[in-house]
């Protein structure tokens, strides 16, 4: 029997943000740098940040101790209005991976809850396919094409604008200042100013 993973981060969800970024869950503990969303050092979701908001892939990577910034991390987070959580919140690793191709969602987020607490949220963004169709699964709203967002209502009367991003994995295959190009237009549309 594959054991079930349980979500180890609450989530990170400041009162006045704007935007919700949702990946699929964290991989295994032996893969982090630091105990918070996309803790891989290998993966590009904060090296996206530093150049959107830094005009620097490693603005918010600690290079001498192999970590990433997370006290600046989450003033950054705080600042901008932008909240993080996962759309899986119990798991299967069926290949014993943090592939999303290898992951069973036993139990998705519960989205209702987590928005209850940041009323001025009109964005939700997914950073993948897997999280993209779990997001479609629990609102009923079809997942858009990459770089793409659709129009929606939930099921308490929110309107919500959905983005689809391309993966931060380095397994996708796009160079990181393309990723960046589409993460800095869907946050503009959010509302969230970034660097000149």
């Amino acid at each position: 029997m594959i054991p079930v993973d349980t979500h180890p981060f609450p989530p990170f969800s400041p009162p006045e943000a704007k935007i919700l970024i949702m990946g699929t869950f964290p991989p295994k503990s032996n893969r982090w740098s630091m105990d918070f969303y996309y803790p891989n050092r290998i993966n590009d979701f904060w090296r996206i940040m530093g150049l959107i908001f830094f005009n620097d892939q490693n603005y918010l990577y600690d290079e001498s101790n192999k970590r990433f910034k997370l006290d600046l991390i989450k003033h950054l987070l705080t600042e901008k209005g932008i909240a993080l959580n996962d759309t899986g919140y119990k798991v299967r690793r069926l290949k014993d991976n943090a592939s999303d191709k290898f992951l069973e969602i036993v139990e998705p987020v519960d989205l209702r809850q987590l928005l209850d607490t940041m009323p001025l949220c009109h964005s939700i963004a997914t950073t993948g396919e897997k999280a993209g169709e779990t997001l479609a699964a629990i609102t009923g709203i079809p997942v858009p094409k990459i770089g793409q967002s659709v129009h929606g209502t939930l099921a308490d009367g929110r309107e919500v604008d959905i983005y689809r991003m391309p993966s931060t994995s380095r397994a996708y295959p796009l160079p990181l200042s393309q990723k960046a190009s589409f993460y800095a237009d869907m946050l503009r549309r959010a509302g969230i100013k970034t660097a000149d």
